[in-house]
């Protein structure tokens, strides 16, 4: 539906297509940012020589006309580009119309002839693209400002934007028209144009260490990656169901059977799971592999990654404010080193219970135990030993973790691909970067024993077919590349939303997303 006023921008634009003048320009070529007219003030000319039409006309600009106000032979306009509004006026006889074809000061439009001052006075609308060609000088207010010789319609807007301030309470409508937001929320135009300077410092940071970033498949056959629940597809060719991946792990790992030592991907992946502020079925993390790396390397570079990231953008604070689970703020130091918290140990003082007695089919008794000492979560009764013992961690332990921490010294039953410890063969060698209850990063020593490792993916397969909806499933190739010898390696990845948020002091990961998913609007 279109309101009266959208009714009205449509009228102009047939009024305008019909006088042959194009209102939706396929280019503009001489665009110069505001912020760089701001240091321009040694051009600055008197209003008069401008009237005289003794200026030089040398710039020109595009953007976003805000604002119109016309005052009989003045107008006074504001344009916004992503730098920076400046005002801009428009005067009676001293300015001309570009209609892509020709520069005229006059043109008929529905059998009336209209000055090129008409135009801009009853065919433009705020939120129209315009071109203007221009020279500077200053109002009797000190205003910097833009005299307009010539201008142009690059591209009409047909709907007005709502009132400001009015719908920026509206959650969904910030997530669901974030171009609304960005173009009346500043916190939120520059929060997410910072996203894009913390992508580029980690790619400069995999750089200073030699990685080589390398893509891999979205489709895969065998939803093998991580505990959790896999997208299923359909391909329509091979006639098979295919699995959108949940982590690029195993094909990564197989480029470092020879001559890839370091690999890391910016990745997108995809786990059907639950939606809240801290979960999305869809994001970015950053998985790395390094051959002849063990998990305490992976510390090391942890929190060399860290520094690195405070150290070169300015816009980070090492010490930032969260909410914890019951809403209290606190504030949390990124200082560098991290604390490091024993993971069997802690949950055994949190709950009584030593998850690291537990074999694979030991779910009953688990149940049971975790019945006992008054701790109970969804579905706990359709899960299986290695899913129990990861949501008990959830439970008990992680929500108590505010300050960043390395949570280390897992159970082998959790984690199928992770290295078991030479030391202690019912631990494997692992360990999670937690802030806020979040859990930021996940970095293992690699289990690289081909034997061990199908054992490790058949017990998870039998777990699969008791309906344990996350277990990992068998993935042959991947035992089948292991074969060929695979080095010794450490694996890392980083949820990019989650430690992104934390730094930029967000509770909700859809507040760091250009276009977060959300149910249709059915």
């Amino acid at each position: 539906m279109y309101s009266n006023e959208s009714l009205d921008r449509i009228a102009k634009i047939k009024k305008l297509k019909d006088a042959w003048i194009i209102v939706y320009a396929n280019h503009y070529h001489w665009k110069i940012d505001i912020s760089d007219i701001l240091n321009k003030k040694s051009e600055i000319k008197e209003v008069e020589d401008l009237q005289d039409n003794k200026a030089k006309w040398d710039f020109q600009i595009a953007w976003r006309m805000i604002s119109y106000k016309s005052h009989w032979k003045l107008a006074f306009a504001k344009i916004m580009d992503h730098s920076w509004i400046i005002q801009v006026c428009f005067m009676k006889d001293k300015i001309k119309f570009n209609t892509w074809k020709n520069i005229v000061e006059n043109v008929d439009i529905w059998w009336e002839n209209k000055s090129a001052y008409k135009i801009s006075e009853k065919f433009t609308d705020t939120w129209d693209y315009i071109w203007v060609i221009w020279d500077l000088f200053l109002t009797k207010h000190w205003e910097l400002t833009l005299f307009v010789k010539e201008f142009q319609i690059l591209a009409k807007s047909i709907r007005p934007l709502p009132e400001k301030f009015h719908w920026l309470t509206d959650e969904e409508t910030i997530y669901r028209q974030r171009y609304l937001d960005l173009i009346m929320n500043e916190d939120s135009y520059n929060r997410l144009r910072l996203r894009s300077k913390y992508i580029k410092t980690l790619r400069d940071f995999y750089n200073m260490h030699n990685f080589i970033e390398i893509e891999t498949p979205v489709l895969w056959n065998a939803a093998s990656w991580a505990a959790a629940a896999p997208f299923i597809t359909h391909h329509n060719d091979f006639w098979e169901d295919f699995y959108l991946r949940i982590s690029p792990e195993t094909s990564l790992k197989k480029a470092t059977v020879w001559r890839f030592e370091r690999v890391v991907e910016f990745a997108r992946d995809f786990r059907n799971e639950w939606s809240d502020p801290s979960h999305l079925q869809e994001f970015t993390m950053i998985e790395h592999y390094a051959a002849w790396w063990d998990f305490k390397d992976n510390i090391e570079f942890t929190e060399k990654m860290f520094d690195y990231i405070f150290d070169n953008i300015s816009e980070f604070k090492r010490e930032v404010k969260v909410k914890d689970k019951l809403w209290v703020e606190k504030i949390v130091n990124f200082k560098t080193p991290f604390e490091r918290i024993d993971y069997i140990k802690w949950i055994k003082n949190a709950c009584w219970i030593d998850v690291s007695i537990y074999k694979i089919w030991d779910e009953s008794k688990l149940i049971n135990d975790i019945k006992k000492a008054w701790v109970e979560f969804d579905w706990m009764d359709k899960m299986l030993t290695p899913t129990l013992i990861d949501y008990l961690f959830k439970k008990v332990l992680r929500p108590s973790i505010v300050w960043p921490a390395f949570v280390y010294n897992y159970p082998r039953t959790i984690q199928p691909l992770a290295r078991q410890s030479d030391e202690n063969h019912e631990i494997v060698e692992q360990f999670q970067l937690l802030v806020n209850g979040w859990e930021i990063l996940k970095s293992y020593s690699e289990l690289v024993d081909p034997e061990i490792q199908r054992l490790n993916f058949y017990e998870q397969a039998k777990a699969k077919e008791m309906w344990d909806e996350e277990a990992t499933s068998v993935d042959e190739d991947f035992v089948y590349a292991m074969e060929y010898g695979m080095p010794p390696q450490s694996g890392w990845w980083m949820w990019v939303e989650r430690s992104f948020s934390i730094l930029t002091w967000q509770d909700n990961l859809r507040d760091v997303i250009l276009f977060p998913l959300l149910k249709s609007q059915k």
